[in-house]
């Protein structure tokens, strides 16, 4: 009888824990059993590894194979066990040497021909070798992620033959050269300017203060009055992502088989359609995976047309947008995704989409209006920390620019990169004073580094008596406050930022 043993990993949320392969073979009747929880595309692995091999030139032995995949209690899935699954059995029948399997893990997915698939949650499975001091055996076609994980040894192939060939010593494999992790990329120039937007002053300066303090932002407008190119704008005018920020955003992208290489260090930006599904919003599935609000983690996720997703599909935002995680149960398993996003939702101000306008197109009853804004919750109405009205723009702003018209500059407001640095100082000031961004501060941190003067107290206390404002919506308050604060250099919250922070309450004061 003849065993070997061979490294390789799973995927568990972010988490990539250690599988061992242990190939078996016996006398009897020729056959191939895979054990160990294995699903249907692991199962497969059979018919694709005994091709691999023949066609590589090796021998399949002719005996009772048996796999076992370690844990059995781990469900396993995915392509990525047929290179240790083939390693295993060339290892047991003494055709490559087994001794070097020891230091290295291996993952891939073989082609009939032997060459090496790309794999997904390549990142977080390099993560984890790197954890335990191992080599990373992988597909070349995945290795550009796997080896921004500073430290990895990360060792592409790209067949089946060049991984015998390193184990053999015949042809080592090179480590993959790691791309310089600093992060602080921003989206490129196509991605347009803040300027572009013409008019909209009192918009740009929520969206300003939205990415200083990592405020939610709801636009509420007819249509066509720049919502939409407002939200697209807001990941320009966010501070540079750091290197272990990077690493989380390149690890989820690579856990649902999205990792781009031009994409490295931006902050992502997820715009979903509303007829998206709860599993599609928040992740799921029989082995679950990252969902939309996962996608966006360090980044933005806007809900264009609030009112029209399904009120079930929003509820489950509750939840990620206090605690910046969420966890999926299933009856098999338990995975937890990172979530800390901004979220910007867009709205027409009742079902037409005119209502205010200066045409007096809408048409709609006061119950309409109060029907349609009473689609998204007050809960989640309450965790918007900004909201703003939209209004339509005039002739004269909209042809800035334009032949005969004033230059483009003369629309107002400021360019994405001036914004941008007045976010960045205002955000250091925050990140200096607390550690975290305003938005992320809990109730005591609240107290502490966001206590108003005895005027703006005054305000505020004046305010919630007549807003009725939640506890919540007075801890929002507070932070909005200290936001603006922190744009105008303030060393404390004053009257004027407490009221600025009160008129963003649109929904409170109007009392939908």
């Amino acid at each position: 009888m003849s065993i070997a043993v061979v490294l390789s990993r799973g995927l568990a949320g972010l988490d990539a824990p250690p599988v061992t392969v242990e190939v078996h073979l016996a006398g009897g009747l020729p056959a191939f059993n895979l054990v160990g929880l294995p699903d249907t595309e692991v199962r497969e692995a059979r018919d694709r590894v005994r091709a691999a091999l023949a066609t590589a030139g090796f021998d399949f032995p002719s005996r009772k194979v048996t796999v076992n995949l370690a844990p059995a209690d781990l469900p396993k899935e995915s392509g990525r066990y047929d290179l240790p699954i083939a390693l295993g059995v060339l290892a047991a029948t003494g055709q490559v040497p087994a001794l070097p399997l020891a230091e290295t893990e291996f993952a891939g997915e073989l082609a009939l021909t032997g060459s090496l698939r790309p794999i997904r949650g390549a990142l977080p499975m390099a993560l984890s070798a790197r954890r335990d001091g191992r080599a990373f055996v992988l597909p070349a076609a995945s290795a550009a992620e796997a080896a921004l994980v500073r430290g990895a040894r990360v060792l592409p192939a790209e067949s089946l033959l060049a991984v015998c060939a390193h184990l053999t010593g015949r042809r080592p494999l090179s480590v993959a050269v790691a791309r310089a992790a600093t992060g602080g990329e921003h989206p490129p120039a196509t991605a347009g300017d803040l300027i572009d937007v013409r008019g909209q002053a009192a918009a740009k300066r929520a969206l300003t203060i939205a990415a200083a303090g990592a405020h939610s932002l709801l636009l509420v407008g007819p249509p066509g009055t720049g919502k939409s190119m407002l939200a697209q704008r807001l990941p320009a005018l966010l501070p540079a992502l750091d290197e272990q920020e990077a690493l989380e955003v390149a690890a989820v992208a690579s856990l649902a088989g999205r990792f781009r290489a031009e994409s490295w260090g931006r902050r992502p930006f997820r715009a979903p359609h509303h007829t998206a599904s709860a599993v599609a919003l928040v992740g799921g599935g029989g082995h679950p995976r990252p969902g939309e609000i996962s996608l966006a983690h360090h980044g933005v996720l806007f809900l264009d047309e609030l009112p029209e997703w399904s009120r079930r599909v929003l509820e489950v935002l509750r939840e990620p947008l206090e605690t910046g995680v969420i966890h999926i149960s299933r009856a098999s398993r338990q995975s937890s995704f990172p979530a800390r996003f901004q979220f910007v939702a867009a709205m027409n101000p009742c079902p037409c989409g005119w209502l205010g306008h200066a045409s007096g197109r809408c048409r709609c009853s006061p119950d309409q209006v109060a029907r349609y804004r009473a689609r998204v919750s007050g809960p989640l109405l309450d965790r918007i920390d900004l909201a703003i009205d939209v209004p339509a723009v005039e002739a004269s702003a909209l042809l800035a620019g334009a032949a005969g018209c004033p230059d483009l500059q003369s629309s107002g407001g400021p360019t994405t990169a001036e914004a941008r640095a007045a976010v960045a100082a205002a955000r250091g000031r925050a990140l200096r004073r607390q550690g975290r961004a305003n938005a992320d501060l809990i109730a005591n941190d609240v107290e502490r580094h966001c206590a108003p003067d005895d005027p703006a107290r005054a305000l505020l206390a004046q305010a919630m008596a007549r807003l009725s404002l939640s506890a919540r919506a007075c801890h929002r308050v507070l932070k909005v406050a200290r936001t603006i604060a922190d744009l105008a250099d303030a060393a404390t919250v004053r009257a004027p930022d407490i009221a600025e922070a009160l008129a963003y309450r649109r929904f409170d004061r109007d009392g939908a």
